[in-house]
């Protein structure tokens, strides 16, 4: 059973999030551990095994970059543990603007303008990897993901500059 089948929703990149989340805590509360305390042992580990599979499938539904690897896993493409490097020029070249850009953030004004800019092209990212999973252009999806972690790296990273702004 595949994480959507969990959670009876359609294997959709795009998925009603408070949906999910009553799915999630409607199953949590029936395959909970504790409900089986009085059961056999074999009762019990397999309790704890499918909490532990319900948690991991929330985990990989609820952020729409894990969701969009997961549907592309489904779909033959492995992209969880990759170390592909994009051969698009012009994704290149930003990648560097914008590790240049990164060196350069120093004061809260700067980092505010990274963080916008940056949220900026990540949404047009997942719309655009939205459009690309739902038309099956599984191989153009698959370098949308690989930008969009590349960004989340990014996003990361100003997070750090900003802990050591503000200290």
């Amino acid at each position: 059973m595949n994480h959507f089948e969990l959670f009876d929703m359609p294997a959709a990149f795009n998925l009603d999030a408070a949906e999910l989340q009553q799915r999630y805590r409607k199953l949590q509360q029936t395959m909970h551990p504790d409900r089986f305390a009085n059961g056999s042992e074999r009762d019990k580990l397999m309790a704890v095994q499918r909490t532990s599979q319900l948690n991991d499938a929330y985990q990989t539904l609820r952020s729409p970059l894990s969701r969009a690897e997961y549907l592309l896993e489904l779909r033959g493409i492995e992209l969880a543990h990759e170390q592909t490097t994009l051969q698009d020029p012009e994704f290149l070249m930003a990648q560097m603007e914008w590790r240049e850009r990164i060196e350069e953030v120093d004061d809260f004004d700067s980092l505010d303008a990274a963080y916008k800019d940056l949220q900026e092209q990540m949404r047009d990212l997942q719309s655009e990897l939205e459009q690309q999973l739902n038309s099956d252009a599984n191989d153009k999806a698959a370098n949308t993901v690989r930008k969009l972690k590349f960004m989340h790296k990014l996003h990361h990273e100003l997070e750090q500059i900003e802990e050591r702004i503000r200290y």
